[in-house]
């Protein structure tokens, strides 16, 4: 079965230049990815009175703005402000049976998350375990947060069960993507296609290669960036999407 998979840092729906709101902009354009999962970094969950003009219509969640009844949902919050609070969301045309947020953070000056959900993919198919994550800043901090991802994907997810993780990795050395790849034997799928991963940050002129698509027991059939001339510039991050393949459950081919 094929499936598509896309993953974009959102920078909370407000363009980097002019800090106006775009969330109809973005919307149309997640639409235009046309992916079955859609990872999101920087989402607003809620916002104070004050803050209604970046906000959606009613004021509500972003990322329901974002799914509005196209997509089931999920959302995990990192860091609370003045201003509400944001963190990762997962937009799915699967239903999402399991979701939950882990505390991540390595400093209490940054708040991050991983938010892990399931989705069920189908009858003969096997669940599909999703991490979505935005990590810190300071590479000793990534190291932290990788330590505990590799350790919730050894203690909770199969290894007969595919994984995805996607996400905004800030990692500009590549340091944390040795070791992912070695820890739990993924593989990047722009690195798969490409031969390195996909650079993405800024957008307008893209040289560092901060946001990943990693997988395991998937195979990869395609990859592609979106670049901002492409697309609303909403984010000063591109948007990256995967086309990929899951094969069914043995026991399903076999009665």
């Amino acid at each position: 079965m094929r499936l598509s998979v896309a993953t974009y840092n959102i920078h909370k729906g407000v363009s980097h230049l002019r800090r106006r709101p775009k969330m109809p902009e973005l919307r149309d354009h997640l639409r235009a990815l046309d992916a079955d999962v859609v990872f999101l970094q920087e989402v607003r969950g809620a916002q104070p009175e004050t803050s209604k003009k970046h906000a959606p219509p009613g004021n509500m969640p972003q990322y329901e703005f974002l799914a509005n009844a196209y997509w089931f949902t999920a959302y995990g919050k990192n860091a609370e402000t003045r201003h509400g609070h944001h963190g990762n969301a997962l937009l799915s045309r699967y239903p999402i049976i399991y979701q939950e947020n882990e505390d991540i953070s390595a400093h209490w000056l940054e708040q991050r998350g991983l938010l892990h959900c399931v989705l069920n993919t189908g009858k003969t198919m096997p669940r599909l375990h999703c991490l979505n994550v935005h990590l810190g800043l300071f590479e000793h901090w990534r190291r932290r947060q990788l330590t505990a991802m590799v350790a919730r994907v050894e203690a909770l997810i199969p290894p007969n069960e595919p994984l995805l993780i996607a996400g905004d990795f800030n990692d500009w050395y590549r340091k944390g993507h040795r070791y992912l790849c070695d820890a739990l034997c993924a593989t990047d799928v722009f690195a798969t296609v490409q031969g390195k991963p996909a650079r993405t940050f800024p957008s307008f002129l893209p040289f560092l290669p901060l946001d990943r698509i990693y997988v395991r027991g998937l195979d990869v059939r395609g990859a592609r960036i979106h670049y901002a001339q492409r697309a609303p510039r909403v984010s000063d991050h591109a948007a990256l999407s995967a086309e990929l393949e899951i094969v069914p459950l043995l026991s399903s081919a076999h009665g």
